[in-house]
């Protein structure tokens, strides 16, 4: 299966499908100097052999820590040293092997090595088929998720669902929110599919090939209307200004970033007034075992600090992608007495659960 990309200045394939990797002569250049694979050490322990095999060309392997932990000012020197010890050029290309983290962070040093270089995209996880896809690269800071990066598209996106088989359980939720996520954004019927999805088994023996390209299509339409974020680009957001501030509060990789997206959802479907909608989401989130006990570890007051720091405010105020209902998205203002309030409903639901 081949799906095409569409910006403003240029057009990139993704290829989904077993074997993928043995297709990068598509989007290669014909006349690059050199390949380095930036790679998550845990996923290149798994995959590393299979990978080297189904590649078939020489490559420099530079390995790093994996998840959110390597997206740090420490790692991008570290990385950048390497690129200049090794004579890496504006011929040559970075290929990031891996999840969401590895992505962000190897297209941002793709991004500003040499004031920019190509890379290609090998996502080895679910929650990557939407990070993957649309050009945000980035590190984190201290005080806020991807507040360093750029936009830098890909020369093309080679994704093998092969590699899912190896995530543990943990992973497959992280993946399944942002699946989830483009199916509140898109289309009530798919969404009602997925929310009876109860089980981890039933979870992990989904069709995953046919939901990553569905939801590949949602974003890839979203980043043709707005590459740069300006516009509908922000709906991508649905459930992540609460849940970059759990994200962040926690320590970058102790709650993974589906996981805090899944608990931000419910928070959204609260702000928007849908909160049957709210309810049986968290009940899922319950069922799937999701670490919904997180939202009671910090005080409100701490989340809206970080919350109040979300590239998509605007001045003082405060933005939230909300929805009329699934399938209808919208940005808007949100007070800070309605995020208490809704905070302290999702904490009464955790709560209650637990009696």
């Amino acid at each position: 299966m081949e799906l095409t990309i569409h910006t403003t200045n240029t057009s990139y394939p993704v290829i989904l499908m077993q074997g993928a990797l043995q297709s990068i002569s598509k989007v290669l250049p014909t006349d690059y100097d050199q390949l380095v694979v930036f790679a998550d050490q845990h996923v290149w322990t798994l995959h590393g052999e299979e990978f080297r095999e189904q590649l078939d060309v020489d490559f420099n392997l530079h390995l790093v820590r994996s998840g959110e932990s390597t997206k740090t000012l420490v790692s991008y020197e570290q990385s950048m040293t390497f690129l200049l010890e090794n004579n890496v050029s504006r011929k040559s290309v970075i290929l990031a092997f891996g999840g969401g983290a590895i992505g962000d962070f190897a297209g941002f040093v793709a991004a500003t090595y040499m004031r920019g270089i190509p890379f290609i995209q090998i996502p080895t996880t679910i929650l990557a088929h939407d990070s993957a896809v649309g050009g945000k690269t980035g590190i984190n800071h201290s005080l806020g998720k991807n507040m360093i990066g750029a936009f830098h598209q890909p020369l093309g996106v080679l994704y093998d669902p092969k590699f899912l088989a190896t995530l543990p359980d943990s992973e497959v939720r992280s993946g399944f929110s942002e699946v989830i996520k483009h199916a509140f954004l898109s289309d009530a019927v798919w969404a009602n599919e997925l929310q009876s999805v109860t089980s981890i088994t039933k979870l992990r023996s989904l069709d995953w090939q046919s939901e990553l390209a569905k939801g590949i299509q949602v974003k890839a339409k979203i980043v043709e209307q707005d590459e740069k974020e300006t516009s509908v680009r922000k709906y991508l957001n649905l459930g992540h200004t609460y849940g970059h501030a759990l994200e962040a509060l926690a320590g970058f990789g102790r709650l993974k970033h589906g996981e805090a997206v899944a608990i931000g959802l419910v928070m959204t479907f609260y702000l928007s007034g849908l909160p049957e909608l709210a309810s049986n989401w968290f009940k899922q989130l319950s069922k799937l075992g999701y670490p919904v006990d997180a939202v009671r570890q910090f005080p409100i007051e701490e989340i809206l600090t970080y919350i109040k720091k979300d590239k998509k405010n605007s001045g003082s105020d405060i933005q939230f992608v909300l929805l009329h209902d699934i399938g209808e998205p919208y940005v808007a203002i949100v007070h800070e007495e309605a995020i208490r309030m809704a905070h302290d409903r999702l904490v009464n639901l955790v709560e209650e659960e637990r009696t």
